[in-house]
């Protein structure tokens, strides 16, 4: 809730604020115009103090008066660069207090945010939780198979005899009652949708004039707290400290925030809007205080950035935008995502970015910059202390925005998302190729995952997977990967690093107690990287209408098959005695010839006669899976 934090104490007369900073606190002149914004003669530490002996609730009044009539604001200007400088610490509880009751213009906070609320006027529920919090899901109303709603839209809603479940959330998620891309209208709860907006009267022309003034001005104060925190080599604990010493300045723009549709109008306006972030980073900084402390702050943000790990993509997509070498930022939401990247996700920063997605504009905003970064992730997983929760962080942000099917078809046809995804997969796995024992090995320049690698055992690469299952459920997104050649090229190159991955070597002297953890790894990563995105494909080839569609995987596949059977240097239907003691189960590309050769036949009219293979290719195919098949009764005789 948005509190007062003691309404009745508006006074905060001089010791509530000079014990603080104490008298001799220079300003750093950060938020207001560098040419100086005090009267003449007047330092901005007195212009402040002037300000500020009034008292809270009168000086609010007085800040209130000077951002309605439009223009500059000097004294908010002094006052902001007193209560907010940069040589202090961020989570100041007296300073925020003070912003709450500006912000508030002459009100207490508690009545301004009840009048704020009153104005509410959203389609969309956008309720963000984080893990471990009880949502629901109904089948019949989602059209994203990731549409999630809360607890109150629920019962809120007539899901009678609806197919739905409750679920403990793993990863965070945000309310898509309301969404029409995401779920039917006929679900929504009686709060939401478009229907469901009420009349409301007017919004007074100067209620919210302290917040579009004062806004940017938080923004960019908390941009400067994670420059401070960048320097290089940075550290694991240097990301926790970051994000909790701003963790009640954080708070407080989550309140705001909760304040509904007009407050975070407010904060989508200035964090998308690139003239003022130009205004903020490309000023000729003086030879002062303010203006030495403004060049270190952006030079240490250009660091970080020119230090970011960047991607190694092929040449043929070094062109793509989302794949490029340097990260450019023009507005300070793109700058905020680019720390949510460096400091691996920090849940209080991506709760805060998820809140405003009931903005059309800044969600597309947002989604543009995220995909422009996702280049990264892979970086930032392996790197990670902690994979297994940067993991669900990163999903709890991309799952909000890759559900809506209109916005992921944007991004596939504007920034290659679909492109972006499988590099960044296939560079990741890349990384832990190793040389293929089936058979021969002297023959053998066949290459899968080590599985029993990091990435493998601490499942680094689900967010890129699970981020391709999602985009993959919408027909739109499915049927531009079955049209592009190359991305099925790419997506089967990928397969065959799975193809004959962990191999198994059987043991006669004794008994194995325990299986290795790769057992495991290997296993999940087949499911989780391959069936899921196969199922995904298959379920949107429903008819013959996309029957070409299905012949052309499968030629992919039996081309990439005989590659593989090339590589291994299989080229006779019969294993020796010592190759029968080496077994793989991870046969992909067998997998997907077999569903998709059943779905061809069965739903799309298809016999078998137009897509098997020769006669002789199908016998050399047979081999590995019989040989597991015969593995079976000899697993369970031991």
């Amino acid at each position: 809730m948005y509190s007062g934090g003691g309404g009745g104490n508006d006074g905060g007369g001089p010791g509530d604020w000079d014990d603080e900073f104490g008298s001799g606190s220079g300003a750093s002149g950060l938020y207001f115009d560098l040419e100086g914004s005090a009267s003449q003669g007047e330092s901005i530490h007195s212009a402040a103090r002037r300000i500020m002996l009034r008292g809270r609730k009168e000086a609010s009044s007085y800040i209130s008066a000077e951002c309605s009539r439009g223009g500059p604001t000097p004294e908010l200007d002094a006052v902001m660069d007193y209560l907010f400088d940069p040589e202090q610490p961020i989570d100041n509880s007296n300073s925020i207090e003070w912003v709450r009751w500006l912000i508030s213009g002459g009100r207490t906070p508690d009545d301004f945010a009840s009048i704020v609320r009153s104005y509410d006027n959203h389609a969309k529920c956008g309720l963000v939780w984080v893990p471990h919090v009880v949502a629901y899901r109904c089948r019949t109303c989602g059209i994203s198979p990731c549409m999630s709603i809360c607890r109150d839209c629920f019962k809120k809603g007539d899901h009678t005899n609806h197919d739905f479940n409750m679920f403990l959330s793993q990863a965070g998620g945000a309310c898509d009652c309301g969404d029409t891309s995401v779920m039917k209208s006929e679900g929504f709860c009686s709060d939401h949708g478009i229907n469901n907006r009420a009349n409301k009267d007017p919004v007074p022309g100067n209620l919210l004039a302290v917040a579009e003034a004062i806004m940017p001005k938080l923004l960019f104060r908390l941009l400067h707290h994670f420059r401070e925190y960048s320097h290089p080599p940075i550290q694991s604990h240097l990301h926790s400290m970051a994000v909790y010493k701003c963790e009640e300045f954080g708070n407080m723009l989550m309140d705001l925030n909760n304040m509904g549709e007009l407050m975070r109008r407010v904060m989508t306006k200035a964090l998308i809007n690139p003239d003022l972030y130009r205004r903020f980073i490309e000023q000729p900084f003086p030879d002062t205080k303010h203006g030495r402390f403004l060049r270190s702050s952006k030079q240490k943000y250009e660091d970080a950035v020119n230090m970011f790990p960047s991607p190694e993509p092929p040449d043929e997509y070094k062109h793509l935008p989302a794949l490029g070498e340097t990260l450019h930022h023009s507005t300070l939401l793109e700058e905020f995502i680019f720390w949510t990247f460096k400091f691996e996700f920090p849940q209080n920063l991506v709760c805060f970015l998820l809140n405003m997605l009931p903005d059309q504009d800044y969600k597309e905003h947002l989604t543009r910059t995220f995909v422009m970064h996702y280049s990264r992730i892979p970086s930032v997983l392996e790197m990670s202390k902690d994979p297994d929760t940067l993991s669900n962080r990163v999903v709890h942000m991309s799952v909000q925005l890759f559900s809506n099917e209109s916005l992921a078809l944007k991004m596939v046809e504007e920034l290659s998302l679909l492109h972006v995804m499988i590099i960044s997969l296939k560079l990741m796995m890349s990384k832990i190729l190793i040389q293929n024992t089936l058979h021969v090995p002297e023959k053998n320049f066949h290459y899968v995952i080590d599985c029993a690698k990091r990435v493998m055992k601490e499942h680094c690469y689900w967010p890129l997977v699970s981020d391709f299952n999602n985009v993959l459920s919408h027909e739109s997104v499915a049927l531009v990967f079955l049209r592009d050649d190359n991305l099925i090229d790419m997506w089967f190159q990928f397969l065959s690093m799975l193809q004959g991955m962990n191999v198994n070597i059987r043991e006669t002297g004794g008994h194995v107690e325990f299986e290795p953890s790769s057992y495991y790894a290997a296993f999940s990563c087949e499911l989780e990287a391959s069936a899921y995105p196969m199922w995904s494909i298959i379920s949107h080839l429903k008819d013959g209408t996309h029957a070409e569609l299905a012949k052309k995987i499968l030629t992919f596949c039996v081309n990439s098959l005989q590659e593989w059977l090339d590589a291994i240097y299989f080229c006779e239907p019969k294993l020796e005695k010592r190759e029968m003691m080496h077994a793989s189960f991870h046969f992909p590309l067998h997998r997907y010839l077999a569903a998709f050769t059943c779905q061809a036949v069965t739903t799309m009219g298809m016999t078998l006669g137009d897509i098997l293979p020769s006669p002789d290719l199908l016998t050399l195919l047979m081999i590995h899976p019989l040989r597991v098949q015969d593995l079976v009764p000899k697993i369970y005789d031991f």
